[in-house]
């Protein structure tokens, strides 16, 4: 969501850009971020949607075979035993276009991110 509450038309156009089950998982992706950060404004930032509230919380991006999670350093050292079984490295994650989104856990990690940034805004 940006600052007035809306979707970002921006994040939109990126979403529409990719075949439509693609389009699905990135949707839900979406919405999965807006219900666990809903006070996020929503963005494109580093040519990929971006969520930020007290700084960037998370980025998402659709590649060929994957969609690729960018929770910062952080949030992937947080969730390192649940991230084991996917691909990924310091601050992302792969979720395979064949798989479900790990719905759950995405979840935890964008609330994580919102805690981590709060603290951090309050220091």
């Amino acid at each position: 969501m940006n600052q007035n509450g809306q979707h970002s038309a921006l994040v939109d156009e990126y979403i529409a850009a990719f075949p439509a089950e693609v389009q699905q998982k990135l949707q839900r992706l979406r919405e999965m971020i807006r219900e666990a950060a809903p006070l996020a404004e929503e963005k494109i930032s580093y040519k990929m949607p971006t969520y930020a509230q007290h700084g960037n919380l998370v980025h998402f991006a659709a590649y060929k075979n994957h969609i690729g999670f960018y929770p910062a350093a952080s949030g992937i050292l947080a969730f390192k035993e649940q991230l084991s079984r996917f691909k990924g490295a310091k601050g992302s994650v792969q979720f395979p276009l064949d798989e479900p989104l790990p719905e759950d856990l995405i979840r935890q990690i964008v609330e994580f991110r919102v805690k981590e940034n709060m603290e951090r805004s309050q220091k």
